[in-house]
């Protein structure tokens, strides 16, 4: 038996218990969807590949901003300004 197959997504919907046979056999399947691959079905315990982040956690490093040519301003003038937006009495 191979360590990795693609499995239709069609098939797993169709043969769910079957697949997951498989996967407890330790099997890694990798669902597809009209070809392409969409997500993969890993044995428990098994070490899983690069994690998905729904967010980004490599630095961004410095930021380059452009100068606009506005006045200068202190974090507290900012903070000053943000605080009042978005508020209902306007």
């Amino acid at each position: 038996m191979s360590d990795s197959s693609e499995v239709p997504l069609r098939e797993l919907n169709q043969q769910t218990s079957r697949v997951m046979a498989r996967v407890q056999a330790g099997e890694t399947v990798t669902i597809t969807k009209d070809g392409v691959p969409i997500g993969d079905i890993v044995p428990r315990g098994l070490p899983l590949g690069r994690p998905a982040y729904p967010f980004r956690t490599d630095p961004m490093g410095p930021l380059d901003l452009p100068d606009l040519g506005g006045p200068e301003l202190t974090d507290d003038e900012i903070d000053a300004t943000l605080r009042g937006m978005g508020s209902a009495d306007v």
